[in-house]
């Protein structure tokens, strides 16, 4: 089993997220790229407390980008929505 703090990077603040996180008690997150749904479950369990009903994955390329006449790209990366039980929140990323 993979330690949570590999699995789960970063929380994804948009506005979007903060909607989904409020209306449908559902939390976005930034994920390791090889990363699968079942690993993402048992992250964030371990890691809140909380029972997850639900992990829906997205990978997402990495744009181009360009500085003058160097182009590069940013890396690609992995997003995964978590729907929690009824009733249950996560408190450490309530703002």
């Amino acid at each position: 089993m993979t330690e949570p703090t590999r699995v789960i990077l970063s929380l994804v603040v948009t506005e979007k997220a903060e909607r989904l996180k409020a209306e449908q008690n559902r939390y976005t997150f930034k994920v390791a790229r090889t990363a699968n749904k079942i690993e993402v479950r048992d992250a964030v369990e371990r890691l809140f407390k909380v029972h997850v009903r639900e992990v829906r994955v997205m990978n997402f390329l990495g744009k181009m980008r360009r500085m003058g006449r160097f182009s590069g790209r940013r890396p690609d990366w992995k997003k995964a929505i978590v729907t929690v039980k009824q009733g249950e929140r996560i408190e450490s990323l309530e703002r």
